[in-house]
């Protein structure tokens, strides 16, 4: 009876992939557990089998006042133990199996996320898609699947890339993505064993998912190519990748500290003619051929979107002819004049930059300022007052205008006609 029932339990770990010790102490827990639902049951008190003769014995141990066991373990098994545990074990033990299993399926894929996986898709619906990964099920949310490929279908063999492993009372919930970038490394990692083995590295990588992808690889041996190991003979490797990915285009290029040199490579297939870098503002100036322009900026500017997401650094692009003609444009030096506190805006009718004073006052531009400042000049008194003269003796005595006394002003007598006009203009008005 002993030896069945051990080779009972062999087999049951055996399809539950569970050892047998461990299957062993989950018995035990079981037995005890259906033990101590016996009112008479010791509060203090375990279960053990022994492997051999399958015998099962109860032992306990009295508590003290403080509840800590003491003297001597005894033996508190009772006669009709074998009635119980025949009527509860076995809900018990297959509790507690399915309970191991959960735990091993976690220990599996725990510490796993960027882990590639291949699953066989199971079901599909408006929210999620279910993956069959052998042991446990993997979810592929909507949002993690390429919006512009073909749908999964049932019975679909797919690559996936692991973003999260949670635990949960049903047993491990992998959530799994299709448009991860990660996703891509991955599977070069696989087509490529330069990469695996360390010879070739993937420095970065860029991804719209469904349409385009652009990788960055660099050599450790001065004696591999970088770009032509990833790519494999006729296009071999990168062609496995390209069609695990429905027809995603992927651009390689060879990765360079040269930062110049790298966001030039970043924006193939388009011919750079020139970089230049601004660090302070984190923006690199491309100057590409007219003929090159589309092709650099790429398809409602995928191309440069991807090449900054490479890079870091942020695009901007122009052609030879556009070069050309902000050079001949008149330059406003807005930041050499000194203005009150506010900041430049943007006109919304016209574009013009404007400044808008921070006291609320009329936005103005800087011609507008400058005509302000020269109207807010003061006028010297001296010649104030020598103004103020002229203009009564206008008015008063226009046929005097010319009299001897005013021609003897230095300032006046050069310009004696003005004065006189003054007095048949002043008449009239």
């Amino acid at each position: 009876m002993a030896n069945e029932m051990t080779e009972a339990l062999a087999a049951l770990a055996e399809d539950r992939g569970i050892t047998i010790d461990k299957l062993f102490g989950i018995l035990a827990n079981a037995l005890e557990s259906a033990y101590k639902k016996d009112p008479d049951h010791w509060e203090f008190s375990w279960v053990t089998i022994d492997p051999g003769t399958f015998e099962i014995t109860v032992f306990a141990q009295e508590l003290d006042e403080e509840g800590e066991p003491f003297g001597e373990e005894f033996d508190v098994t009772p006669e009709n133990f074998g009635r119980i545990a025949a009527q509860t074990t076995k809900q018990i033990l297959l509790q507690g199996i399915r309970e191991e299993e959960r735990e091993m399926k976690y220990e599996e894929y725990a510490g796993r996320e960027g882990d590639i996986v291949t699953g066989i898709v199971q079901q599909t619906d408006a929210r999620y898609t279910l993956l069959d990964l052998g042991r446990v099920d993997a979810l592929l949310p909507q949002s993690e699947q390429v919006s512009s490929g073909p749908r999964p279908k049932a019975g679909d063999r797919h690559k996936a890339y692991i973003v999260e492993v949670r635990k949960t009372d049903r047993g491990p919930q992998i959530v799994v993505s299709r448009t991860h970038p990660g996703l891509v490394k991955r599977l070069f990692e696989l087509e490529v064993p330069e990469i695996a083995d360390g010879i070739v590295e993937l420095k970065g990588c860029a991804r719209e998912p469904g349409h385009r992808t652009k990788i960055a690889v660099a050599s450790n041996d001065p004696n591999v190519d970088p770009v032509g190991a990833c790519v494999g003979a006729r296009g071999s490797r990168v062609r496995m990748v390209v069609n695990e990915l429905n027809g995603e285009k992927v651009d390689i290029i060879p990765f360079s500290d040269d930062q110049y040199e790298y966001v030039a490579r970043a924006l193939s297939p388009a011919k750079v003619k020139e970089v230049r870098l601004h660090e302070d503002t984190g923006t690199a100036e491309v100057i590409v051929p007219d003929f090159q322009l589309s092709l650099a900026i790429g398809k409602e500017g995928q191309n440069a979107r991807l090449a900054h997401r490479l890079t870091g650094w942020r695009i901007d692009i122009k052609s030879e002819t556009q070069l050309a003609e902000e050079a001949l444009a008149p330059v406003e030096d807005y930041e050499s004049e000194e203005w009150a506190d506010g900041a430049w805006i943007e006109d919304p009718e016209t574009g013009e930059q404007k400044w808008q004073p921070a006291d609320g006052s009329p936005a103005m531009t800087l011609d507008e300022y400058n005509a302000a400042l020269e109207g807010e000049v003061q006028p010297d008194p001296a010649m104030e007052e020598e103004t103020m003269a002229i203009d009564e003796v206008a008015v008063e005595e226009p046929e005097t205008a010319a009299e001897p006394e005013l021609a003897a002003e230095p300032e006046l007598a050069a310009e004696p006609e003005s004065v006189e006009e003054s007095g048949e203009t002043h008449p009239e008005v």
